[in-house]
């Protein structure tokens, strides 16, 4: 229904395996990483709207890569690299990555903004290990502060020092990346759907108290569905009246309400949507 002129290229996107893209670590010198793959037998391939981006073909286990374990290399697509390019964040900038686990974004913020103040949060302090670990293997351990707690209960957590960048990642039904993950057909219900909106918009409300007037909140899902999308955050444009949408253009996705959707498939990339909000002084 969101998207009668594509379904049918969607499903079929859904039913493929997934390239392995990998994201190059914005420390490191490209030409060197690509230079150890190609030495390993592998082939690799750029993104046209992502630099970090390069996928590896055949695909095999991640650790075996070269460069890996040593933090040169970490596992994106490239529709996920976008979100630390379009936060576009200047140095001294306090930073909040609100849903953190497991980690590939906060990486990719630290690796291309070093002098951020970045806090990463998670609800989950299970899920939050995958992120020290992560940021262990890039060489990124201690330079961000970590917390297990609730996004959306900031008074729990918030120590009132407002934020210029605040990156939500919101927790949604990931049905822009079935092809990742074949078993969201069958257990993902529309009950989840209702869950997953009502908390996308708490979220919202409780994190944009938060930003400093002139920052930025980027709001990001990998869904397809406009509810979680487009219609989410029109709705929240709707009665705040100090958020302007800020997305810049772009050659990647659609226009979808004040954001912009992949469709799982496009440009190679997962199903991914992007909305920037400013809010104004």
């Amino acid at each position: 229904e969101d998207w009668p002129g594509d379904w049918e290229s969607i499903v079929t996107a859904n039913n493929q395996p997934a390239p392995l893209w990998l994201r190059i670590n914005e420390s490191c010198d490209r030409a060197s990483v690509t230079e150890a793959l190609r030495r390993d037998d592998l082939a690799v391939a750029s993104h046209p709207d992502v630099a970090s981006a390069l996928r590896v073909e055949p695909a095999r286990p991640v650790r075996a890569l070269p460069g890996f374990a040593a933090g040169r290399l970490s596992v994106q697509d490239p529709a996920a690299q976008l979100a630390a390019l379009l936060l576009d964040c200047r140095p001294g900038q306090r930073v909040l990555d609100a849903c953190a686990a497991p980690g590939g974004k906060t990486g990719h913020l630290l690796e291309r903004y070093p002098h951020i103040e970045l806090l990463a949060l998670d609800r989950s302090s299970a899920r939050l290990e995958q992120v020290h670990e992560n940021l262990e293997r890039l060489n990124l351990a201690g330079r961000a502060e970590t917390r297990a707690a609730d996004a959306a209960q900031a008074d729990t957590w918030w120590d009132g020092r407002p934020f210029d960048r605040i990156l939500l990642d919101a927790p949604c039904t990931a049905t822009g990346v079935i092809r990742l993950h074949p078993e969201i057909k069958w257990l993902r219900t529309t009950r989840q759907v209702d869950e997953a909106v009502a908390l996308q918009a708490a979220l919202l409300d409780a994190l944009w108290p938060l930003l400093r007037p002139g920052g930025m909140l980027l709001y990001a899902t990998c869904s397809v569905l406009k509810r979680e999308n487009g219609e989410q955050v029109s709705a929240f444009l709707e009665h705040r009246g100090d958020a302007v949408q800020a997305l810049p253009g772009a050659q990647w996705g659609r226009n979808s309400g004040p954001g912009r959707q992949i469709l799982p498939g496009e440009r190679e990339m997962d199903g991914f949507f992007y909305a920037a909000l400013r809010k104004q002084a």
